[in-house]
């Protein structure tokens, strides 16, 4: 499952495999995949990220669906919250092309900040623990 967030990137789950000493241990991390003007992003490093095609089946579907309930727990109207979201999305993207380093906190995921000129996405201790359970210490190690 993925969430598009258009202009800004997409929050994905992905599901890996790494090699211990005496198995296998398959993890689900959350990842995110930066996908901003281009003109923002010239100074800074980001890390690559792949994200599965068949993630992206259903990112969409899923934007739409934050857009509506964000609507409804606010009783703003859809289109007032989608420009809101926009608005600072845009907002974030001036800030980085003006060298101005600010962290971007996501409720209950993390924050992407900038720091040594480096944009990264940190995830919340909670929100990688909560995807994986059996081994959440390799998740840890890996996002």
């Amino acid at each position: 499952q993925g969430v598009l967030v258009t202009g800004l990137g997409t929050f994905a789950v992905v599901q890996e495999r790494f090699h211990g000493e005496e198995e296998v241990y398959v993890v689900r991390r959350p990842v995110f995949r930066l996908d901003i003007d281009a003109l923002c992003l010239q100074e800074l490093a980001f890390p690559t990220v792949v994200i599965p095609e068949t993630t992206f089946s259903m990112a969409f579907c899923y934007e739409s669906y934050m857009e509506i309930w964000l609507s409804r727990a606010t009783s703003f109207p859809q289109h007032v919250v989608e420009d809101c979201v926009q608005e600072t999305i845009l907002l974030y993207s001036f800030q980085l092309r003006n060298r101005q380093r600010l962290a971007f906190a996501f409720k209950d995921i993390g924050v992407l900040s900038c720091k040594n000129d480096v944009l990264c996405m940190r995830f919340y201790y909670d929100c990688v623990t909560g995807l994986e359970s059996k081994a959440s210490r390799i998740a840890l190690l890996h996002t």
